[in-house]
């Protein structure tokens, strides 16, 4: 092979799919799985049969669960695995690590109690610089970037040197990626998207219809870039790919677990109910209280975190949260 040697952590439907990517821009890539079974599985029909039955994978693609197999000779560690397991498995893995490894986040989420970004638990578990440690974000939704429809995404570091680098590694026949040194924005956006993406679900498990999804996703947008901006993000990045563009896609799209989510608990499931009834767990669910965290720390109004959480959480129904935005005092859109 005349790429790069990657370790993807993280062998779920994105780890996937992106490791499909990688492969195709022509890297030799090593998914690590949580279980056994399934690396033995990924090795011995070339498919993940859990995630992507039917889709074959790249003859470059190999799995195991051995972490330090994994990462053996690996110039790029990328991390897809749940945002709050993050710091957890990171501490275990972080002994493995090739001291120069650029380590890549796929994960949109903001960590629980300390609402850490993920670039920043990388940073604080592993002592690895800014200039180490890229994001990727954008509309992906995982599936369909394993079937290889064409798909734009950003990779941000504030080296860009080394997003140029993060450029080359997954740039492949049908996955166009751009650059950005704004990790901040990119981060936030895409954590922020699946917050809205419950929101948005709830509205058509509601019954409702297109102006109230797109006032919802508009004005979903502008929460996010208020809290992103009053950060230091640049607000440019919010109109791009890692903010617009996913927005768009997990708003959008039955393929979104967010909005998938949504649309139960709008049809009036718990959470509880709605987890007991999925293998797959929406980030936005675990994620939409430190968001709000997030946002109340930084002195910024977010009236749509604050009420996904209040239904995520079980305190009032899907249809209370969409009388109360109604209710809210009238102001000046730009406000």
């Amino acid at each position: 092979m005349s790429g790069s040697r990657v370790a993807v952590f993280g062998a779920g439907s994105w780890g996937t799919a992106f490791s499909i990517v990688l492969a195709d821009a022509g890297n030799d890539v090593t998914i690590w799985g949580r279980r056994p079974e399934l690396c033995e599985a990924i090795n011995a029909k070339h498919e993940n049969v859990e995630y992507f039955p039917g889709i074959e994978l790249p003859a470059h693609i190999s799995a195991t669960h051995d972490p330090a197999e994994a990462v053996r000779g690996a110039e790029f560690v990328v991390l897809s695995v749940p945002s709050q397991t993050l710091r957890a498995n990171l501490t275990e893995w972080a002994p493995l690590m090739p001291d120069d490894a650029v380590f890549v986040s796929l994960m949109k989420g903001v960590e629980l109690g300390t609402v850490r970004r993920m670039s920043e638990v990388i940073g604080e578990v592993t002592g690895a610089g800014p200039e180490r440690i890229g994001v990727v974000s954008g509309p992906n939704l995982a599936k369909e970037i394993a079937l290889r429809e064409p798909a734009a995404s950003v990779v941000a570091c504030a080296d860009d040197e080394v997003a140029r680098r993060l450029q080359t590694l997954c740039h492949s026949r049908a996955f166009r990626p751009y650059r950005s040194t704004d990790v901040l924005g990119c981060e936030v956006g895409g954590a922020y998207k699946n917050v809205v993406g419950l929101c948005v679900g709830m509205a058509v498990g509601l019954g409702f219809g297109d102006n109230t999804t797109a006032s919802v996703i508009t004005r979903g947008l502008a929460e996010t870039a208020r809290l992103a901006m009053k950060l230091g993000a640049d607000p440019m990045t919010l109109m791009g790919l890692a903010g617009l563009g996913d927005l768009v896609a997990t708003c959008s799209s039955p393929l979104s677990r967010n909005r998938t989510f949504g649309e139960k608990l709008g049809r009036g499931m718990s959470t509880d109910e709605i987890i007991a009834s999925t293998r797959q767990v929406a980030e936005g669910v675990k994620s939409c209280s430190s968001i709000l965290d997030l946002a109340t720390r930084s002195g910024v109004d977010a009236p749509i975190a604050e009420h996904v959480d209040a239904v995520v959480r079980g305190e009032i129904g899907a249809r209370d949260m969409m009388d109360a935005f109604i209710a809210r005092d009238t102001k000046a859109e730009r406000d």
